[in-house]
């Protein structure tokens, strides 16, 4: 399992990467632009993943309050790239220093409205790492909507086949 779980990190570093490239090579004023889906517009899906990230990350480290970079500051799309990269790299760093028995353990952790949960870390590491690929797809289809014609394939096995 770890090794999967450390590829899936060095993907999701490489897939996340790859699609802000294309993003930040589109018309700024289209980051703003709305499409329907989870959020209204690229920048806002950009900013979640990062957010999503960056939370998972703080409570894998035990802080009691938790900074959510959306609410805290109001980043650029390049600021909120740069911030989703760098979370990206560290949990990629994190993965390539955790054992297997670390991935085992159990994880006590509070989600956003107070509530209580455990799961294997394994389990929460797996679900962050899913969450960027669902999240992926849809920037994908926002650019489509929004008239890009270059955008890059993100998917695990054209990662896999890259590093091979």
């Amino acid at each position: 399992m770890l090794q999967l779980l450390q590829n899936y990190a060095a993907f999701n570093v490489w897939a996340n990467q790859t699609i802000t490239d294309a993003i930040l090579e589109m018309e700024e004023h289209t980051h703003q632009q709305i499409v329907k889906s989870s959020f209204p517009n690229l920048y806002a899906t950009v900013l979640h993943m990062w957010d999503a990230e960056s939370i998972w990350w703080q409570r894998m480290e035990g802080h009691a309050q938790l900074l959510i970079p959306g609410k805290e500051f109001n980043p650029t799309m390049k600021e909120a790239v740069n911030g989703l990269l760098n979370q990206s790299r560290e949990w990629s760093s994190w993965m390539n220093r955790v054992t297997e028995e670390q991935l085992q353990n159990e994880f006590h952790y509070k989600n956003l409205k107070g509530e209580a949960f455990t799961s294997g870390v394994w389990q929460v590491v797996h679900h962050l790492f899913n969450h960027g690929t669902y999240h992926r797809g849809q920037l994908v289809t926002m650019m489509r909507e929004l008239g890009s014609t270059e955008i890059p394939s993100t998917d695990f096995i054209h990662w896999y086949r890259k590093i091979r």
